[in-house]
């Protein structure tokens, strides 16, 4: 989530009941030259486990695994999975491109020892929401271009695709007045760019990748109210058209942040029904 989508999550999800899971394990990995915190969710039962490699959201500036706990252990418990929580480094200390590297290495150093973590390697997925759900996207299109390492399946909550032109319909009509404003995602986007160039790159904004075939299939999970809706949505349309297995799932009057509401209200566990079942069906699928 954006900036005022963490206060919503804590004050909100925070309150919802929170899932038992086998096992929480906080590790230190390596990215680049630097380390990084991953939190690693294993479900009861019994492995290899499937594994989703998770980055939470929060603008690029704000969050953490600390933060997104609760939606990683319903998403192990439900989705039958190992979730590893990735703390990558945030804006406007480190800038783009480092969020996406530092989710990049997270999912390298799962597959490689995924054995380790009673998981399967060859039943990776990628996901998160907002900023999260832009960075594994951007992972996605990664790991692509650089030969691997192989991603089944990619689950995007509300994400940013484009940070090129903030004009879109979903823009327009909710840009005031709702949970994410315009001005607090131009906030957000100024504070983790460098350079209005980067606003055109792809890792940053995955909907003006020139070649978007051969990538894992997705869901793309938007809200009716949300300005981020119609960049996702166009998202999954261009997916498609590039012969990828995708397709978006608008839940109804519910802006920014809102998907999350479920793991306390109930008012919308559909959207969480909807993730669970779309990870469910890609692991099985392998």
């Amino acid at each position: 989530m954006f900036l005022n989508g963490c206060t919503l999550f804590k004050s909100i999800v925070h309150q919802g009941p929170t899932e038992k899971v086998e096992k929480v394990e906080n590790l230190k990995i390596p990215s680049g030259d630097a380390t990084i915190r991953v939190r690693i969710f294993t479900p009861v039962g019994k492995g290899p486990f499937p594994i989703l490699v998770y980055s939470h959201g929060g603008g690029w500036i704000k969050g953490s695994v600390y933060t997104h706990g609760k939606v990683c252990r319903y998403l192990a418990n439900k989705g039958g999975c190992i979730v590893v929580s990735v703390d990558y480094r945030k804006a406007p200390k480190y800038k783009f491109p480092i969020p996406v590297e530092d989710a990049y290495a997270a999912l390298q150093w799962t597959v490689q020892h995924a054995a380790q973590l009673d998981g399967d390697p060859t039943r990776v997925a990628v996901g998160g929401d907002s900023a999260g759900g832009n960075i594994s996207a951007a992972v996605c299109l990664m790991a692509k271009d650089r030969g691997g390492p192989k991603i089944i399946y990619q689950l995007l909550v509300y994400p940013a695709t484009d940070f090129s032109s903030l004009d879109t319909e979903s823009y327009r009509k909710y840009g005031t007045g709702h949970e994410l404003t315009k001005a607090r995602v131009e906030m957000c986007r100024d504070k983790y760019l460098r350079t209005t160039e980067d606003r055109t790159n792809p890792y940053a904004s995955p909907l003006l990748a020139k070649d978007l075939s051969k990538l894992p299939p997705a869901l793309i999970i938007t809200g009716e109210y949300d300005v981020l809706r119609d960049e996702g949505e166009a998202y999954a349309k261009f997916l498609k058209q590039a012969g990828v297995q995708a397709r978006s799932f608008r839940c109804p009057e519910i802006g920014h942040g809102a998907a999350y509401w479920s793991m306390a209200s109930g008012v919308v566990q559909n959207v969480l029904d909807e993730a669970v079942s779309a990870l469910r069906q890609a692991f099985s699928n392998r």
